[in-house]
C-alpha cells in the first residue's frame, strides 16, 4: 500500500461553463449536493480501507515563520497564499498509482453548478517513502 494526498484547490476547474464558478456564487443546493458527493466519496473510501484522512480548509489563514530570537513572525511576503489556493485533501492509502489517480478522477468529478461535475484539476502527491538504510 502506498498514501497519496489528494490536493484541492479552489481554483483548477477547465475554464469551461459552470466548471469555473467560484463556490461562493453556488446556489445552496448545489453545495449540499457538492458536499453530499464528498461525503459519499469519503464513506465508500473507508469502506474499502483506503481513507487514511480527508479534510476540508476554512478560507481564513495566515503565514508565520521564525524570524530571529524575540521577533514577531512574518506574515507577508511573495508567497501564494494558499488560503487562496487550498480548500481541502484526502489522505488514501491504495495499492498503485493507477488507483490513486482513478480515485483523482472520481472525486474531480464532484458536482458543481448545474449539477455538472467541477472537473477540477486535483494534485496527487505521493507520501515521501523512508529511505532505505545502509548496512555494511
Amino acid at each position: 500500500m502506498a498514501k497519496y494526498l489528494l490536493l484541492k484547490h479552489y481554483r483548477g476547474a477547465p475554464a469551461a461553463p459552470g466548471c469555473d464558478v467560484p463556490m461562493d456564487q453556488w446556489q445552496p443546493a448545489e453545495i449540499t449536493a457538492h458536499v453530499k458527493y464528498m461525503l459519499d466519496f469519503n464513506a465508500k473510501l473507508e469502506e474499502t480501507g483506503e481513507l487514511a484522512d480527508a479534510q476540508a480548509l476554512a478560507p481564513e489563514g495566515t503565514f508565520g515563520r521564525y524570524d530571529g530570537e524575540g521577533r514577531p513572525p512574518v506574515t507577508d511576503g511573495p508567497f501564494a497564499e494558499t488560503k487562496d489556493l487550498i480548500a481541502g485533501w484526502v489522505v488514501i492509502d491504495v495499492d498503485s498509482y493507477e488507483r490513486a489517480l482513478e480515485l483523482a478522477g472520481e472525486l474531480s468529478a464532484a458536482p458543481g453548478p448545474g449539477g455538472k461535475p467541477i472537473q477540477e484539476w486535483l494534485e496527487l502527491r505521493p507520501f515521501l517513502a523512508v529511505p532505505p538504510t545502509i548496512t555494511e
